[in-house]
């Protein structure tokens, strides 16, 4: 915690810590101040300042000022709601309700919408300022987003999102003055930019401007049932929230508070859902009969099932079946599924189709470390001063762990090492870019280690208490000197001996390797 201090607001004393806004110092003290273009929720959006409504009487100050970007002081007398500073946020309210269309009644966020909200609490039902109103086309070109710029506000929430939280800057403050607007680069459809879908832009729009597509019309905010759960695509395991109307998916969303990807999602897992109520899917058990499938109870498919297994082990034995998992399927599920085949049926027969990716990393890291998964936690990439990426597209496999790689570039100085014979997405962040020959990766590690060993960059007490045939090691990378190494890799000498360097001195380091 940093220094104490004390301040006044509204006549109460407040404690509070130096560096806090008036806005953060208002809320220990439960006194609410209307706002709109800073979000609570999204600690890693700076606030703007830019809607005006926040603004507060500080006593000295001519002006008012904004709450959620004004720090306190010692001995500062604050007044949140006298009539000079209603008065201001009721006329900046009404110009900004002058050039927003008034359709609440149809509205996908009537009943979450933070305008409508500020607009309820003072009491403002229309605005006094008449005049010219923009009119621009919605924009449904896209198979994920609507973008109603006509109710746009311009917070510049999802500029900020796109830019500190997901790294992208697919999109920015276009034009000047009445028409000023959010786009992609020249305008350009956000299919035709760097935009991934991520759809964190909607997860912070305070009003109505940014909707997913697949939910228009579906459900109203106050009857959408919330479902946390898990995404069932990669291995992140990022948590997301089902939004439920009549048992069927409107929508997924994400709790910033909640989960590894702190509100975070990819185009997956944000829309990725259509699936669970596809026609295509199946409701009850297929069973082959006259060469054709047939619909079955599940009572009659269990029972069918068991007996088939119950007669090939009492003719052939255990050994003579097999079982076959998915990643699909929860820890849990999977942890029943090995057991009943090993526990029941009496064979060791089970596999898992992760083994076909995963077998060699499990085994590799099992006699590296001991046991044959990640040694640190997702967030602890960002402490990383040096990152090496080898053998994985993170951003297109693991696109949550790709932003703690990112955010460690960008906000923490952290360096960033990628090797990889493609041009993959993350390399946009890489300070060096190793683009070895296929299949030669072994070579570039021996390469780098040679460099490492040769300039006295390794850490001796880790070698000396937690490795063993380190001597026998040393012997066999002796010859891969970097010369010897570009000839194999085609990886030029200095980049070889950069990123030794770069590893070499950088405490922590991590390495990533996936698919």
């Amino acid at each position: 915690m940093g220094e104490k201090i004390k301040l006044n607001i509204n006549g109460k004393e407040v404690e509070a810590v130096k560096g806090m806004t008036i806005m953060e110092s208002a809320d220990l003290v439960d006194i609410h101040i209307p706002h709109l273009c800073h979000s609570k929720k999204e600690k890693r959006i700076p606030p703007s300042s830019s809607c005006r409504i926040c603004v507060v009487e500080v006593e000295g100050m001519k002006s008012l000022t904004a709450s959620c970007s004004c720090p306190v002081s010692s001995g500062m007398v604050v007044k949140t709601n006298s009539e000079r500073v209603q008065k201001a946020r009721r006329v900046n309210l009404e110009l900004l309700l002058s050039n927003h269309p008034l359709d609440c009644i149809t509205c996908e966020m009537s009943g979450n919408c933070e305008l409508e909200k500020v607009a309820y609490e003072l009491g403002v039902s229309s605005s006094s300022f008449q005049g010219e109103k923009v009119n621009y086309p919605i924009d449904a070109g896209n198979p994920f987003i609507v973008r109603d710029y006509n109710k746009c506000i311009l917070c510049g929430r999802c500029v900020d999102a796109c830019a500190e939280i997901q790294f992208d800057s697919a999109i920015d403050f276009s034009n000047r003055g009445f028409r000023t607007k959010i786009s992609a680069a020249f305008d350009k459809p956000l299919q035709e930019s760097t935009c991934e879908f991520c759809g964190r832009c909607i997860s912070v729009c305070p009003v109505g401007a940014l909707t997913e597509k697949m939910r228009r019309f579906k459900g109203r905010e106050w009857e959408l049932k919330k479902v946390q759960t898990i995404c069932p695509y990669c291995g992140c395991g990022c948590s997301i929230e089902l939004n439920i109307k009549d048992n069927k998916i409107v929508k997924v969303t994400a709790n910033q508070s909640v989960g590894v990807n702190e509100g975070s999602l990819c185009v997956k897992g944000k829309f990725g859902y259509d699936f669970v109520s596809h026609t295509a899917r199946l409701k009850k058990p297929l069973l082959k009969k006259n060469v054709k499938f047939v619909e079955y109870e599940w009572e009659e498919a269990l029972e069918f099932i068991a007996q088939k297994l119950k007669e090939l082990k009492n003719k052939y034995g255990p050994g003579a079946i097999a079982g076959l998992s998915s990643a699909k399927c929860t820890n849990e599920e999977n942890y029943l599924f090995q057991k009943f085949i090993r526990a029941v049926i009496g064979t060791n027969n089970v596999d898992h189709c992760a083994r076909l990716c995963h077998a060699s990393t499990i085994a590799g890291l099992a006699k590296a470390f001991g046991s044959g998964a990640m040694t640190n936690s997702i967030a602890e990439l960002e402490n990383a001063k040096c990152i090496f990426i080898t053998g994985s597209n993170t951003s297109e496999a693991h696109p949550i762990i790709a932003l703690r790689i990112k955010s460690a570039v960008k906000k923490n100085g952290a360096k960033l090492i990628v090797a990889d014979p493609r041009r993959i997405d993350i390399t946009r962040f890489a300070d060096l870019h190793l683009q070895h020959r296929p299949g030669t990766d072994v070579a570039l590690f021996n390469g780098i280690m040679n460099v490492i060993l040769k300039e006295n960059l390794q850490d001796e007490e880790f070698i000396k208490n937690r490795t063993e045939g380190f001597e026998e090691y040393r012997k066999v990378i002796e010859k891969y000197d970097p010369k010897y190494v570009e000839k194999i890799t085609g990886v030029p000498v200095e980049k070889i001996i950069e990123a030794a360097r770069m590893y070499g001195r950088l405490h922590p380091a991590a390495i990533i390797y996936s698919m």
